[in-house]
């Protein structure tokens, strides 16, 4: 795909806020006809830039009450190490994110349970008996007065 226009930031911007949004809302917002809107939406889905569409889910309907995210370091820097840990982590329902990062550890999660009482259970018996993990510091969410991730 050639370079993204104002054209086409527009087209993401407003999908990303409504990716349900229909191709003649979409194109009366953009100020295109709707078979051009239409084939600038094609476009970015076939080159991958827009790579999905997802539902944002309601925490409190699904019986999430906790929200932390964690901090993990691993006992030993190796490629090994990582993707052990790294396909412990993916088998793990209440991590909703695992961001390889760069600092004093290595890991960075967002950690989703039911409460307290159900992260405490992930903490000990599923993360904390990793054989890698060396570290970990739990930050719970307060409140998030902004927060894009769809």
């Amino acid at each position: 795909m050639s370079e993204i226009d104002q054209i086409d930031r527009q087209i993401l911007r407003v999908l990303s806020w409504d990716g349900r949004i229909s191709n003649l809302a979409l194109a009366e917002q953009v100020g295109l006809s709707p078979s051009a809107c239409l084939r600038r939406v094609s476009a970015l889905e076939r080159s991958g830039v827009i790579a999905g569409y997802r539902a944002v889910l309601s925490p409190e309907k699904t019986g999430v009450g906790f929200v932390a995210y964690v901090t993990v370091g691993l006992s030993q820097h190796t490629k090994s190490a990582q993707e052990a840990f790294e396909r412990a982590i993916s088998r793990s329902p209440e991590v909703r994110e695992c961001h390889n990062i760069t600092g004093s550890v290595e890991y960075l999660l967002r950690v989703e349970a039911r409460d307290l009482a159900a992260y405490k259970h992930f903490h000990t018996e599923v993360l904390g008996v990793l054989p890698q993990v060396n570290a970990i510091t739990s930050y719970v969410v307060m409140g998030s007065p902004k927060d894009e991730r769809a």
